[in-house]
């Protein structure tokens, strides 16, 4: 397997994970607030430094491509750019609400097709959101949503559907129904990157270093599309 570094910035945590041979190595993060740009260089060129002094030669290096933040994306995707030019690696660019799916999925026990919302904040009701089932396969597509009570009605009327991530809070008066479960505590963390990350590796899923944009550069889905169960 591949030894890759990982970089989360793209909510107020600041992580970045060393793993080989699908073994996290290294790690350091942060959760005290958006303070990535006075972290993130500290704990990559101690990742670095882990690296040579345990002979750890890497293979690619990854970020969390979005959606969150527009200025912890920038600040990460910065820094994986700046590694991958000078290392002369590959990028592999990590969806957070995936990352955040992932992560979810080892923290909840429920029905095995149950689906999984993960959501980012933004502004006031609305939220980056998307549905996939466990397969990751997407059931609604990542947009942004403004929540009420019927955004996710389709979905919770034929499915549990569990919402976690740090937009998720704020969903939970709005969302009332029997099938939603809410899961606090979730977050995009490096350390969860791995197994998106070594997939990506795996199938060559590379982005391209001198033109790739994080997510907070797209345009997001105005109007809740009809949903398909899958």
């Amino acid at each position: 397997m591949p030894n890759i570094i990982h970089i989360e910035t793209s909510t107020e945590v600041c992580s970045v994970a060393l793993s080989s041979d699908g073994v996290v190595k290294f790690h350091r993060q942060n959760f005290d607030g958006p303070s990535h740009a006075s972290l993130l260089g500290g704990y990559v060129e101690e990742c670095l430094k882990h690296a040579r002094e345990n002979n750890i030669e890497l293979h690619a290096v990854a970020v969390s491509g979005g959606p969150g933040s527009y200025t912890g994306l920038r600040i990460g995707v910065s820094e994986a750019k700046g590694l991958c030019f000078g290392l002369n690696l590959p990028l592999i660019a990590v969806s957070t609400l995936e990352l955040l799916c992932c992560t979810a999925m080892f923290r909840v026990d429920t029905e095995d097709d149950a689906l999984i919302c993960p959501m980012i904040d933004a502004r006031r009701m609305e939220v980056y959101a998307a549905v996939y089932n466990e397969c990751l396969e997407t059931v609604m597509p990542v947009g942004a949503y403004i929540v009420d009570e019927n955004t996710f009605a389709e979905v919770l009327s034929q499915r549990k559907v569990i919402f976690c991530g740090n937009g998720a809070a704020k969903c939970r008066e709005v969302i009332n129904h029997p099938n939603a479960i809410f899961v606090d505590g979730v977050y995009p963390l490096a350390t969860g990157m791995l197994a998106l990350a070594e997939r990506a590796f795996v199938r060559q899923q590379f982005s391209d270093v001198a033109y790739y944009e994080p997510f907070y550069l797209k345009e997001f889905v105005a109007t809740t599309p009809k949903n398909k169960v899958l």
